[in-house]
């Protein structure tokens, strides 16, 4: 097992993205691979493809795609709603 672990999404909701290593101590490379992984498995939660996911949030497609490859840092807490967002949705049968 590597030195950090993404959590399911429940856990990324609740603001716990990772779990053994406190990503302050991370270098910056490093934080947004693992942002950008989490993001994608929110998405493929929600079961939906890029497109439909952005347009599903309201996000544009091009930062939606700089997060997913890591170009830029989507924001820990944009990350933490938007997988509220997802939960929410599919305990209410919408997803």
């Amino acid at each position: 097992m590597s030195d950090f672990e993404i959590i399911g999404i429940d856990g990324i909701a609740d603001g716990m993205l990772i779990e053994k290593t406190d990503m302050k101590k991370m270098d910056s490379d490093r934080r947004k691979r693992l942002t950008a992984d989490a993001f994608i498995r929110i998405r493929k939660e929600a079961g939906m493809n890029k497109k439909e996911f952005s347009e599903w949030l309201g996000v544009p497609y091009r930062t939606m795609e700089d997060w997913e490859l890591a170009s830029t840092q989507v924001p820990e807490y944009v990350l933490r709603l938007i997988a509220y967002k997802v939960m929410w949705e599919k305990e209410r049968g919408n997803l």
